[in-house]
This record gives C-alpha cells, structure tokens and sequence, in this order.
C-alpha cells in the first residue's frame, strides 16, 4: 500500500513540474515547435536514467524511493500522450516538416540518454 502512496506522490509533483515548465517556455517562447513537451520528456529521461542506474546498484534497498522517482515523478513528468497530440497537430495545420523534426529529436535524444546514462551506471 505504500508504494501505491509514493506513486501517487510522485505523479502528482511531476505533473505539477510538466505544468510549470508548460507556463515557462508559454511566457518565454513563441514557436510553433513544442519546446515544453521536449523539454519535460528530456528532463525525465535524464532523471530517470540516473535513477536506474542508482537503484541498479542499491538493487531493492530504496523501493519506495524508486517508486516515488521512478514510476511516479517521472511518469507524471513526462509526456507521451502530449507528444504525440502535438506532432498531430502540426501535421494537421501542414507543419509536417516540424512534426518529423519533433519525432527525430524526442524519440532519439531521449533514448539516447536512457542508454548513454543508465549503461554508464550499472
């Protein structure tokens, strides 16, 4: 049951951290690129692979903080479901060109991190 809490937790304040990253790059930037959705999922990726490889060496020690980092803060700070809305959308306002370009950069930077990073670590 603890671990359900530490998921809830998490998700929550990476939701409100994607959201607070949203309001910033809205306030700071006008592109038809989707700078906050890139931004958040990087971010994510990022913590995520560092967290694998520190809870690959600590193996089950800290669950619930895996759970809380993890499963929840980086589930709820990354965005999947808004990618894929956002490259839609620019296909459908015949933005094709940065919706291939927002595909290329999410899916390979993020991958490559979760690789470089967590690899470097275990």
């Amino acid at each position: 049951m603890n671990n359900i809490f530490f998921v809830f937790l998490g998700g929550g304040l990476g939701s409100l951290a994607r959201f607070g990253v949203s309001e910033i790059v809205k306030t700071n930037f006008k592109s038809s690129f989707p700078i906050a959705t890139l931004i958040s999922n990087i971010a994510s990726c990022l913590i995520l692979a560092f967290m694998v490889g520190l809870f690959s060496v600590k193996a089950e020690e800290n669950l619930a903080l895996k759970m809380f980092i993890v499963v929840g803060f980086c589930g709820g700070f990354s965005t999947f479901s808004t990618f894929s809305y956002e490259t839609v959308e620019l296909m459908r306002t015949g933005n094709v060109m940065i919706a291939i370009a927002n595909i290329l950069i999410s899916v390979s930077v993020c991958i490559a991190l979760i690789y470089f990073i967590s690899k470097q670590r275990v």
